[in-house]
């Protein structure tokens, strides 16, 4: 069973939604995750705030943090995965689950990270954390590379509770 399955799976087990939150990688972590049969019961959708702005406009990320320091932050991965509980909320209900990526896929940098600087964010329950990637490779590489560390990130926080 491939790591999305086995997440769908115990995504499942535990009747937990998830909310995804993209930028640069527009779209394949949410792609991935629905790929897998049954994923409608546990996967509310995505948003790819591709564009900086839409990170405070759609997301609710704050504007001075977004002003001072870039999309490419902790911070930033954090309220995003945040946000998008909240923007995707089903009936009133918000994802269990907010799952975010931010960072530069390449080949330029931007705002002096380089390519493969990545921040995941993750909030579960009362619990809202980002995590640092550097990564290698070209823009292509590193994006798939991101959809496999959230994914694996997310299976890792859901064993460890």
């Amino acid at each position: 069973m491939d790591d999305a399955a086995e997440l769908i799976e115990l995504l499942s087990e535990r009747r937990l939604t998830v909310a995804v939150a993209e930028s640069l990688t527009g779209g394949l972590l949410v792609a991935e995750l629905i790929r897998i049969p049954g994923a409608s019961a546990v996967i509310l959708g995505g948003v790819v705030a591709y564009n900086t702005a839409l990170k405070h406009s759609v997301l609710g990320v704050d504007a001075a943090l977004l002003a001072e320091h870039g999309p490419v932050h902790p911070e930033v991965a954090r309220q995003m995965a945040s946000g998008v509980r909240e923007v995707l909320a089903v009936d009133g209900r918000r994802a269990d689950v907010g799952l975010s990526t931010t960072g530069v896929a390449g080949p330029q940098a931007q705002d002096g990270h380089s390519p493969g600087t990545v921040f995941l964010g993750l909030a579960l329950g009362d619990d809202v954390s980002s995590l640092r990637l550097d990564l290698v490779g070209d823009r292509q590489t590193i994006r798939n590379r991101v959809v496999f560390e959230s994914l694996l990130r997310l299976k890792e926080a859901l064993s460890a509770g």
